[in-house]
């Protein structure tokens, strides 16, 4: 459950540091105020975690021969 905390601008300025350390690590929600209207509202991150070879996943068409030298024509390609 995210615990929600308002503040206004003036308070907010002097001690914003502050207040950023204590969303981490409290895993709460700041609400900053103008004259009494909510303007901004600062959240902790959220990661996504994804698999670093599912970018890959489907991408190769052909493999063959892993290991056989590579011919020359392949390499005037590569240039």
């Amino acid at each position: 459950m995210v615990m929600n905390l308002t503040i206004s601008k003036s308070q907010f300025k002097p001690k914003a540091l502050e207040y950023f350390r204590m969303v981490e690590e409290k895993q709460i929600q700041l609400v900053v105020t103008d004259f009494g209207k909510p303007v901004v509202d600062i959240v902790p991150h959220k990661a996504k975690k994804t698999d670093p070879l599912a970018v890959f996943r489907g991408k190769l068409i052909k493999y063959e021969d892993p290991f056989e030298p590579v011919g020359l024509e392949d390499w005037e390609a590569l240039k």
